[in-house]
């Protein structure tokens, strides 16, 4: 399948990338690639990033780091992980840059907002989830400042749709695609997407069927595993890759599994 956003020899990073849908989309993206290209996944656990690696064919450069983004609070410190995956050469070896904001946490979903009165609570979820992926933004577009670029933040229904127990998921998912609405603005050469994945058979998607406070959700959600209508990451993934390629969407759009485009 040939996709633009991914022709060329691609830088891709994908943070989150140890499992679920990140795993996935590292997997799917790098089948796509070309010869030379370079993968740099991002995670906290090493043997999981090791085993995504070996499913990634040889003809791209494949690079992990072990490494808990919400503890990169500086530019500089980024950076320095960054040029890990660019071992012998310059970022101008490449036609594009692909990045995938993947990393995030759904946060205490058992607790109402009024409940969480721990600062340090607030600013370590809004470290990981929000400050470093926008830090990081912004020292890949001053690595690859002349390369085409594609940003690709996975987002939610709940950055759109208020759920309860959800307060911390969806402020910072709505942090994140207004953030990535203003540097659309800002950067009109850049292909930016917020793809919301749908109901997906993750490791989070049990936390909630497990911890959700909102019971009537949390019914839905158990019904559906129970079911077996929830998505599986290879089927998000996959209509990931078709959006890229038909590209009907206006950069720093919000675009669900299920629209259509």
């Amino acid at each position: 399948m040939s996709v633009e956003a991914l022709s060329g020899k691609v830088f891709l990073l994908v943070t989150g990338a140890s499992r679920g849908i990140g795993r996935q989309i590292a997997i799917t993206f790098s089948s796509l690639l070309e010869e030379g290209s370079h993968v740099f996944l991002l995670a906290r656990n090493k043997d999981a990033l090791k085993e995504v690696a070996s499913n990634i064919p040889s003809k791209v450069k494949v690079f992990t780091a072990s490494a808990d983004l919400s503890k990169l609070t500086d530019a500089k410190s980024i950076k320095e992980l960054m040029l890990e995956a660019l071992p012998g050469t310059t970022t101008n070896a490449f036609d594009r840059v692909v990045v995938v904001h993947n990393v995030g946490t759904m946060g205490d979903v058992s607790q109402a907002v009024n409940n969480i009165l721990d600062i340090n609570t607030w600013r370590e979820f809004y470290d990981l989830n929000f400050f470093v992926p926008a830090v990081l933004n912004a020292v890949i577009m001053e690595m690859f400042n002349t390369i085409k670029k594609t940003i690709i933040n996975i987002t939610s229904l709940y950055a759109i749709q208020a759920g309860i127990g959800c307060g911390q998921y969806c402020s910072v998912k709505a942090a994140r695609e207004m953030y990535f609405k203003v540097f659309a603005l800002e950067n009109p050469d850049v292909n930016v997407l917020s793809y919301s994945p749908g109901p997906v058979d993750t490791d989070m998607f049990k936390t909630v069927c497990k911890n959700l406070s909102d019971t009537k959700a949390k019914e839905k959600f158990n019904e559906m595993r129970e079911k077996k209508t929830v998505l599986t990451a290879e089927q998000t993934v996959n209509r990931l890759v078709q959006i890229l390629k038909e590209h009907k969407y206006n950069s720093a759009d919000h675009v669900d599994y299920y629209d259509e485009l």
